[in-house]
């Protein structure tokens, strides 16, 4: 399973600049995670910039809803992780061809956590839509209002429950 988990992070990589320069239309938002981590602690920007800070990650231009979506969901950047997200987004009825090549791949070369994605890909099912926010101008809002607008109080705790197994 480590081999397909890093065939399946060594795609992520190779795809991400090709994606964004070739497919991905949308303005970058030209901020820092500096800049995101000077929002109040309590907003939505503040721990967009922290789960960056945490995984010496900084926004990637034209992706940066991508990153939000961690922050939104809870789910971590392992590979399990991302493929998962990807199908809660699906569920949520977001629409790419991106999005399908990670649902496609990722449950081929990771069967083992089936279980896992189609858990996610319900829970987007029954969130309120997210999929299309502009979390650009979300990142003033509280980050706890934005949560649970989005997701009931049991979807949170089922996301707090399994998302880093």
């Amino acid at each position: 399973m480590k081999k397909r988990k890093k065939l399946i992070q060594w795609l992520f990589e190779k795809s991400e600049s090709i994606y964004t320069r070739y497919f991905k239309k949308n303005t970058p938002w030209s901020l820092t995670k500096s800049d995101l981590l000077t929002y109040e602690k309590h907003t939505f920007g503040f721990h967009l910039g922290q789960f960056l800070e945490d995984n010496g990650f900084d926004l990637i231009p034209k992706v940066e809803r991508h990153d939000a979506y961690h922050v939104l969901t809870g789910y971590s950047t392992t590979v399990e992780d991302e493929i998962a997200q990807q199908y809660l987004c699906l569920g949520n009825g977001k629409r790419s061809s991106y999005l399908f090549g990670v649902v496609i791949l990722g449950t081929f070369l990771l069967p083992d956590y089936l279980g896992h994605y189609l858990r996610s890909y319900q829970i987007g099912k029954k969130a309120n839509t997210f999929h299309n926010l502009d979390f650009r101008q979300l990142l003033n809002a509280s980050y706890l209002d934005v949560r649970s607008c989005i997701f009931s109080t049991s979807q949170i705790n089922t996301l707090k429950t399994y998302h880093h197994a």
